[in-house]
């Protein structure tokens, strides 16, 4: 039996208006210090996004999901703080803010495979 890494992760919203307080989750960021991961996986449906929110353009929140995975990476996004350990890269996507994309509450979980993890909750949490 492999051993359990315990791991933490955040789901991604898409807000496009702060005001009516809706979302769509568009992503998940999931770390797990033991194993040295940090991923995000992400689905963005347009015509979903598009029956949401008619005047967001997807492309907006496809940019949005791809400085992420920028950030999960290698933290070097531009505009950033330099980011240099994976931990304080998480911090950074789980901290609050007021963007078209925002994480929800963090929540944690064990698991031997952090990547097969992470495939699963993008599809129970994004993809239903």
């Amino acid at each position: 039996m492999s051993a359990l890494l315990g791991y933490q992760y955040v789901v991604l919203r898409c807000v496009p208006s702060a005001v009516r307080e809706e979302f769509l989750n568009v992503g998940v960021v999931l770390y797990c210090q033991q194993a040295a991961f940090l991923h995000v996986a992400w689905s963005v449906d347009d015509a979903r996004l598009r029956a949401f929110s008619p005047t967001l353009d997807p492309a907006e929140v496809r940019a949005a999901l791809a400085t992420v995975e920028a950030t999960c990476r290698d933290g070097a996004v531009e505009g950033r703080p330099d980011l240099a350990g994976l931990g304080p890269r998480f911090g950074w996507l789980a901290a609050p803010r007021s963007t078209v994309l925002r994480p929800g509450p963090g929540h944690g979980g064990l698991t031997t495979d952090p990547a097969a993890e992470l495939a699963r909750l993008l599809a129970v949490l994004v993809e239903v």
